[in-house]
């Protein structure tokens, strides 16, 4: 009787036990079952971690190219054309994304890389400080019959390595995203398909 007792109560502390040390593995004491993700979360986290861009420093940047293209959306309505990271000057390392309006005007974005918060935002002119807009409204109209832009051009590369250009390639004629990543050479992205291949001309 007093052994039946006695392996029951072991039973119940190793049960007991693992739960507990599950559950502090989660994080999560509070129940002592351990909590997985949900789904959307383990997406959402495997997508930023494949979006991670890099510091001019070398350390990893909290703020990918799509993340920075949905912040400069957010604050300056448009179509996005290109995202990138300034080698140098006063914004070294920021995001620079260019953003169309309807009318042609384009502004250049500034999205920090940290935060992802936007820094700033101007009207791009040309270098005889005409306003740009022929060759914007020419990009608009191409991109008019496509379902793939420029965050979803970032999304289909991200898996070959971590991305930090992305631009409509005029060389490939309309509707092809130009996608450069780090170490691992540029691609094309079909923005009608979403087809990626390597860009041989690189």
């Amino acid at each position: 009787m007093k052994r039946t007792l006695v392996t029951a109560v072991v039973a119940a502390s190793v049960l007991i036990g693992g739960g507990a040390a599950v559950a502090f593995t989660d994080g999560d004491t509070s129940t002592g079952a351990a909590q997985a993700p949900a789904p959307e979360a383990r997406t959402a986290a495997r997508a930023g971690h494949a979006d991670t861009a890099t510091t001019a420093s070398g350390t990893a940047a909290k703020t990918g190219a799509a993340e920075a293209i949905a912040a400069a959306l957010a604050h300056t309505p448009g179509v996005a054309l290109s995202a990138d990271r300034e080698d140098d000057g006063p914004d070294a390392g920021t995001w620079q994304v260019d953003v169309v309006k309807a009318d042609g005007a384009e502004y250049a974005v500034t999205v920090s890389p940290d935060t992802g918060e936007v820094l700033g935002a101007r009207r791009d002119t040309d270098d005889d400080g005409d306003r740009d807009g022929d060759d914007d409204r020419e990009d608009l109209a191409a991109l008019k019959a496509t379902t793939v832009d420029a965050r979803a051009a970032v999304r289909a590369v991200a898996a070959k390595g971590t991305v930090t250009d992305v631009d409509l390639d005029d060389d490939q004629g309309a509707g092809v995203w130009s996608v450069d990543t780090a170490g691992h050479g540029e691609w094309l992205v079909d923005a009608r398909t979403g087809k990626v291949t390597r860009d041989l001309d690189d």
